[in-house]
């Protein structure tokens, strides 16, 4: 023929499978990695197996050893091998004896040969008939691998006789397949189908040439097809599975192994695809799925599928630093449900409970029937035990609402316990079994309520509810305080800048600090409105210092990481309130620590560039204490660097703690960051560091935090002073 062979798909030269099609092993680097190549490469070469099959001249692929691996169909019938199974047949055992040592010498040539060689001999078609000779002509070539020999064989008489052989055997071959075998040309429009692929789909062969294949599916094949026709141009061989709409409606699930045809210029012609019914095995995989995995009432995932959820959920809440609540729910009652109205209606309440359960979770969480009256919900990546507590008031009530089953009334509560991963446990079977113990403290307790796994759980569920009220209370009537610490720059002992500090006069606990409380507004959203709060009072506060002592002075806000992973919107007024308070640049400064800046959030970068394009200076607090890198902090854009509090403690005890300090100093410096010292309390800690080329300190050797009033008297006196 005239068909160059190298435009043949290549068959894989790998071990055979059960069905006669070769079947790679897995690809390794020398010392056993998956290399990511290979496997590529590989899996591009798996998709040639089907195709190759159609190929109209004889292919043969052959061990090292020279046994015949594998045949497509022309070579098994010229041969009369057995195609999924040729046995151990030798080659050369079909080579004339006057050629052999000829054919020899081609297979050394061909090994260790980066092109294809080509040799005229003759092959007896049944060696049990030595009259019988065919004149051939073989190309030959090495696996990429090196681990085969391909060899393409062409007979040796006349183009046209053999062309016209070859389109004979190829019809016979294509018009008999027990596939499908369908060609689209450019535009994507039916050039030819074979009888079988006609019959699979419930059409004439007439009716479906000229027909756009996008015509005979859904729009989920539809969507596939489009995303896949561009690679088939690129020359990308491809193997998808597709949903076919037959003549009468019905689906036909098929595997469609597709080729890309291309004219000798390169120009893009068409595919032909091998087609596959997989209607039956799709379907009774999916039902063995479902049947291994869901539960048959009420359609949610059973035990099994649940604990794999759960393991599934556990690790991904390890690699994110998140939590999970897992809540395990009994119906309370429910056996008299059975008992009174009978198993038919209580399956009925088990389907509405299962519905009224899901309803009140996210779409990401998961609701399970363990079996019974038992369900479980996985709740993941909770970070606020609000939103618990709303979960659960919301699912108790709801299902201790009547049931209404086909004309009797039933009525039911549940009992719910609470695990929390990682606090309560980290193994899932533990996990789950504490779940399972909190369920029935709460049945002891009166059932139709929920019960965390331990009693300081339930103490600081309740301590939060009351706390959280009073925040808002707080809020509303104005409890909270902005308090000052004095920041001094060392060189000559000026204030130039201040830290900000919340207090809260409690009207019945008296003055609270920020560990006191912040914890519960962080876990509740309400530190973004406390947030706001301290940011005006501030702005407010530096406006007044600044007209009274200099246009320079700075005040310092602390930020918790909650607040760098909130929506952007809810500082976008931030930098129009500054322009309009007049505020010189970097008259603001937010304070986050180290554990923000390691934080791979994408909303934490953005909220960094936020606040810097709103002309708002950076500063890091308690550097030292963590994991955070200068060449982090160059990167965040941080204007600050704040000392920790315990290297500064360390201060004339011995070298190493000021030698510490000194080298954070001078590489800070070097950046371009100032430094400042937190927590300075004598006078030695102050000139050690003064000696050391540190910018600024604050701690109580200069002033202990202030009221604003204390503070103001404070900047007043500094001239005097």
């Amino acid at each position: 023929m005239d068909t160059p062979p190298q435009a043949l798909p290549a068959p894989d030269s790998s071990p055979r499978g059960h069905d006669g099609m070769l079947r790679h092993a897995a690809p390794l680097l020398d010392d056993g990695v998956f290399s990511p190549e290979r496997v590529k490469a590989e899996r591009e070469q798996a998709y040639f197996n089907d195709l190759y099959l159609l190929a109209p001249v004889a292919y043969f692929v052959l061990g090292l050893d020279g046994v015949i691996v594998q045949v497509n169909l022309v070579a098994a019938e010229l041969f009369g091998l057995v195609r999924e199974c040729p046995g151990h047949v030798l080659f050369r055992s079909y080579v004339h004896e006057a050629f052999r040592h000829d054919f020899e010498q081609f297979v050394q040539r061909v090994l260790n040969s980066s092109e294809p060689e080509r040799i005229q001999l003759q092959l007896r078609l049944r060696p049990d008939a030595p009259g019988e000779c065919l004149p051939v002509s073989l190309l030959g070539s090495a696996d990429p691998n090196g681990q085969a020999l391909r060899l393409v064989l062409e007979q040796a008489e006349g183009k046209l006789a053999a062309l016209e052989r070859s389109e004979e055997r190829f019809r016979r071959i294509v018009h008999s397949a027990e596939e499908g075998i369908w060609e689209i040309d450019a535009q994507a429009l039916t050039s030819f189908v074979n009888p079988k692929m006609a019959l699979m789909l419930g059409y004439q062969i007439e009716d479906m040439l000229g027909q756009p294949l996008a015509a005979f599916m859904d729009d989920e094949g539809r969507a596939i097809l489009e995303r896949n026709i561009a690679r088939r141009q690129d020359g990308i061989v491809e193997r998808h599975e597709f949903k076919f709409l037959r003549r009468d409606g019905s689906t036909l699930w098929a595997t469609l192994a597709t080729n890309p045809i291309f004219d000798s210029g390169g120009s893009y012609l068409g595919a032909l695809a091998l087609v596959s019914d997989i209607t039956a095995q799709r379907a009774a995989s999916e039902r063995i799925w479902r049947q291994a995995n869901f539960d048959q009432l009420t359609g949610l995932p059973n035990r099994h599928m649940f604990l794999d959820r759960l393991q599934h959920e556990a690790d991904h809440a390890k690699r994110e630093g998140a939590c999970l609540a897992l809540l395990f729910i009994d119906l309370d009652h429910f056996k008299q449900v059975n008992d009174r109205l009978g198993h038919e209606k209580g399956d009925m309440l088990l389907r509405q409970a299962a519905r009224r359960i899901s309803e009140r979770v996210r779409a990401i969480d998961t609701v399970a029937r363990l079996g019974g009256d038992e369900f479980s919900v996985i709740l993941a990546g909770v970070g606020q035990l609000g939103g618990i507590e709303r979960v659960l008031q919301e699912l108790t009530a709801a299902l201790a609402l009547p049931f209404m089953l086909d004309g009797d009334t039933a009525q039911v509560s549940a009992s719910v316990g609470v695990a929390l991963y990682p606090a309560d446990a980290e193994a899932t079977e533990t996990l789950l079994r504490h779940a399972d113990q909190a369920m029935y403290a709460a049945k002891s307790a009166g059932r139709n309520g929920y019960s965390y796994f331990t009693p300081a759980l339930q103490q600081a569920a309740e301590l939060r509810r009351s706390t959280v009220r009073e925040i808002r209370l707080a809020l509303a009537q104005d409890q909270f305080e902005v308090h000052y610490q004095p920041i001094v720059r060392l060189c000559d002992g000026a204030i130039g800048r201040a830290e900000a500090l919340l207090r809260w006069r409690h009207p019945l606990r008296g003055l609270l600090v920020p560990a006191d409380f912040i914890a519960f507004a962080e876990a509740n959203g309400l530190i973004i409105d406390i947030g706001e709060w301290v940011f005006r009072q501030v702005v407010r506060q530096a406006r007044q210092w600044q007209d009274a002592h200099g246009t320079t002075f700075q005040i310092c806000i602390n930020k918790s990481a909650a607040e760098f992973r909130c929506d952007a919107a809810l500082y976008q007024e931030w930098g129009g309130h500054l322009v309009r308070q007049g505020l010189a640049p970097g008259a603001i400064v937010i304070e986050t620590t180290e554990a923000v800046l390691l934080d791979q959030a994408r909303q934490v970068a953005e909220r960094l560039r936020q606040f810097r394009a709103m002309g708002l200076s950076l500063a890091l607090g308690d550097f030292g204490s963590g994991q955070v890198s200068l060449g982090c902090i160059k990167k965040a854009d941080i204007d600050f660097l704040k000392i920790d509090r315990t290297l500064v403690g360390e201060l004339g005890r011995d070298d190493a703690g000021l030698g510490l300090c000194e080298a954070i100093i001078g590489l800070a410096q070097r950046l371009g960051v100032k430094v400042v010292a937190e927590g300075v309390e004598t006078a030695s800690q102050r000139d050690l560091l003064r000696a050391a080329g540190c910018d600024y300190a604050q701690g109580y050797f200069f002033s202990r935090v202030l009221p604003a009033g204390l503070m103001d008297r404070l900047l007043a006196a500094q001239p005097a002073a």
